[in-house]
């Protein structure tokens, strides 16, 4: 994968017991001055560890999955940083929770770490903490079924995690596009890098206030109207259409958000989940065709 031929696999520990801590040693120990003794623990022994090496076999990322199914010592050498090689390891431990039937997993992020993980859907918890000197922020996924969602913050990793997770497709249902949320710096983010994609990439924005979202003076609007053969648009026009009072977001990874009452950020969202995202797209779509074009919102303030 990625410019530098990773590989990511799940390991035998004692076999690769002296690789893994290689890694580990090189960015805990040496870059992040965590004492030497903390590196190394007695969940090592009896926790799923998976390892990344370049195409020569070196190792360059190491990560594990204990038995209470936190995910941790997530670690990737400077050279292999930017490729992929983080994420790749995640989406490798998130599985192997998975095949082993558990409902959830958990981790412990370091603070300027806390988007990458929201990226894969992991939703924050709780307050900020120490850990082995450094900040961290406990984080959580669902592996089976929908999460609640009811605070802001989790609304913000949700959402930035549906557009990052969008593979060519994505739908959004919003009143005024949600005002500190669809415009969140980390949501922002999401979409520019959705929109600039080298892949034919589409999303559908179904709208009921144009003149308001073009005078709310957000960046979003700018956004779309710089990319408009990505972000199509449209206003509702049908009185049942006008009524709705709820929002959603989903993509075509089988992702989604939906939120009863679209003023608020409580709701549900579930990751992998066609069978319940499928249903809440063919109803966009239908909302969709008895919409109107939205040209205003391109040229009204904009």
């Amino acid at each position: 994968m990625g410019a530098l031929g990773i590989q990511v696999a799940v390991v035998d520990y004692p076999a690769q017991r002296d690789a893994l801590h290689g890694v580990r040693h090189r960015v805990f120990v040496d870059e992040q001055r965590v004492p030497a003794e903390l590196e190394i623990d007695a969940l090592d022994p009896l926790s799923v560890h998976v390892l990344a090496r370049t195409a020569q076999g070196e190792p360059i990322g190491a990560g594990r999955l204990t038995p209470d199914g936190r995910i941790g010592r997530m670690a990737v050498l400077a050279s292999g940083r930017g490729h992929g090689v983080g994420e790749a390891m995640l989406l490798a431990l998130v599985e192997a929770a998975r095949a082993r039937g558990w409902r959830e997993v958990t981790l412990h992020a370091q603070l300027p770490a806390r988007v990458f993980y929201t990226r894969q859907g992991f939703l924050p918890e709780g307050e900020v903490f120490e850990e082995a000197g450094i900040a961290h922020q406990h984080m959580r996924r669902v592996l089976d079924g929908a999460a609640n969602i009811a605070t802001f913050d989790e609304a913000v990793a949700i959402t930035t995690a549906l557009v990052h997770r969008a593979r060519r497709q994505l739908w959004i249902h919003s009143r005024q596009l949600d005002p500190g949320l669809l415009d969140a710096p980390p949501v922002l983010e999401a979409l520019r890098r959705f929109g600039t994609a080298r892949h034919d990439k589409q999303a559908w924005l179904i709208v009921h206030d144009a003149l308001a979202i073009a005078q709310s003076g957000s960046p979003l609007p700018g956004l779309l109207q710089r990319l408009p053969s990505v972000f199509r648009i449209r206003q509702v026009s049908d009185p049942i259409d006008r009524a709705l009072a709820s929002a959603c977001l989903l993509n075509d990874a089988g992702d989604y958000y939906f939120r009863l009452g679209g003023h608020r950020h409580d709701g549900e969202a579930a990751l992998a989940l066609p069978a319940r995202s499928r249903p809440l797209q063919d109803g966009l779509q239908r909302v969709w065709e008895r919409s109107r074009e939205c040209s205003e919102l391109r040229a009204i303030g904009l």
